[in-house]
């Protein structure tokens, strides 16, 4: 079993020298408020939830207590692009990091494994499906954890509509790695959400940290439409008028590629994704 690492203690001075990671590591000049409030509850040893909106900066929030506490850091995410976008992004900084998901050639996997096992990876992503696999449970306990983030969060909640059922084994797998201090992200919330992730890990005492999820940029409109010629009709308008870019959401992969069609054939600059 891995040593008990909740109650390690933060380095001395740890405060100025986040101050001096944030500039020379990361090139910003100051931390928003949320963000430092958040960072030094996890400094403190405190486990935290975090609700912060989209492009708030919830990844400093764990990028930079992991560069100043002695253990490493295992992230949870249930986004394999998202994940392997913070993992590209801090490797081009010099940061040591690993990735561990299904989406792996073997031999990336097994560089990955190495580094796991090794313990020169500062940071770990990983997948919850993959934190329930006995082997990689294994290699993680071979090197203390210091914090386990939850990227996220509302993932957990067992009537969100993006709910995982591999996030309920976290719990365990947190007693596992020695019950190192929990960050949990997420902007996408309830009360109710927020209440079943604290349930769901067992951690009824979680300083909750809401940064507030109001984007004054964003307007909201609905368009009460018949029929589905009327609404890609309506499509085409708005696209003609569309200044810069913009993102068409759909429900399936053939309504995406019939909308995609329809855009090229009206003279529209347009990509496929799904």
């Amino acid at each position: 079993a891995a040593p008990d690492v909740k109650h390690v203690a933060a380095p001395p001075h740890w405060a100025s020298k986040l101050q001096t990671l944030l500039r020379r590591r990361f090139g910003h000049d100051h931390l928003r408020p949320s963000q430092e409030e958040v960072i030094r509850h996890v400094m403190a040893g405190h486990d935290t939830l975090a609700l912060m909106a989209t492009g708030a900066g919830k990844s400093l929030c764990y990028q930079l207590p992991a560069l100043l506490l002695e253990g490493r850091t295992l992230v949870v995410s249930p986004l394999v692009a998202l994940m392997k976008d913070q993992h590209d992004k801090l490797r081009a900084l010099g940061i040591p990091v690993a990735q561990r998901h299904s989406s792996q050639l073997a031999a990336e996997a097994e560089r990955a494994s190495q580094a796991i096992q090794d313990g020169s990876a500062r940071i770990v992503f990983t997948t919850p499906e993959r934190l329930t696999t006995p082997g990689f449970l294994q290699d993680l306990c071979a090197h203390p954890v210091s914090l386990l983030v939850v990227d996220e969060a509302h993932c957990i909640a067992e009537w969100g509509h993006d709910f995982r059922p591999a996030f309920l084994e976290i719990g365990t797998a947190l007693r596992r790695l020695g019950r190192p201090v929990v960050l949990a992200l997420t902007a996408t919330a309830t009360p109710d959400d927020v209440a079943d992730v604290m349930r769901q890990l067992d951690l009824t005492d979680m300083q909750v940290v809401h940064a507030g999820l109001y984007r004054p940029n964003l307007r909201h409109a609905v368009d009460h439409i018949d029929s589905e010629a009327a609404q890609q009709a309506r499509l085409l308008t708005l696209a003609n008028a569309l200044q810069g870019q913009g993102i068409v959401y759909t429900s399936t992969v053939k309504a995406a590629e019939a909308i995609h069609a329809r855009l090229v054939e009206n003279g529209e600059s347009a990509a496929l994704y799904h």
